[in-house]
């Protein structure tokens, strides 16, 4: 990410922190990261990782795309990188991104809010999606839908894949 993007990114975790009066502490400890992490994230430093930006969210109660709307950029992890294409948080909330993955990449993601649901679109390559317990292999043009609010996986096949995800929250949790 880059240094401005990244400066966006830690004023808006610093401002939806300091609206829920939370300590760097308090925070850190919900979700599971080093507080110096936390505290070189706020500042603008460092390279966040995917899963530290949806713990982040999930903890503060916001959808991961209202938390990387501020760095207007993708968001990379090693092998795999996030584009915010859309969101609409109004009555029923949906984030729409685009997931590019490198060939053989994979990424464990966590469950998201209860009743999240996510629906994969492969338009390039070759995807193995979905649940833990029953993912799928995707091919381009094909979709998969599932329930998002447990632990899911994607693993691009050797060519690599890019899919266009859509994200639907539950009304109650991210309203």
């Amino acid at each position: 990410m880059e240094e401005d993007a990244l400066q966006r990114l830690g004023h808006h975790i610093t401002a939806l922190r300091q609206q829920k009066t939370w300590s760097l502490s308090f925070l850190a400890d919900r979700a599971g990261i080093a507080k110096s992490s936390l505290s070189r994230l706020e500042q603008g430093k460092g390279n966040p990782t995917l899963d530290t930006l949806w713990r982040l969210a999930l903890q503060l109660e916001t959808p991961f795309s209202a938390l990387i709307a501020a760095t207007q950029t993708s968001v990379t992890d090693d092998d795999i990188s996030v584009s915010l294409l859309k969101h609409h948080h109004g009555t029923l909330p949906v984030d729409v991104y685009l997931m590019t993955l490198a060939p053989d990449a994979v990424r464990h993601a966590h469950a998201h809010a209860t009743g999240t649901r996510e629906t994969l679109q492969v338009i390039d390559g070759n995807l193995w999606a979905g649940t833990d317990q029953a993912p799928v292999t995707l091919a381009i043009g094909e979709v998969h839908h599932f329930a998002a609010d447990q632990p899911h996986l994607y693993k691009a096949g050797p060519a690599g894949a890019t899919a266009v995800v859509t994200i639907l929250y539950a009304k109650s949790d991210m309203a």
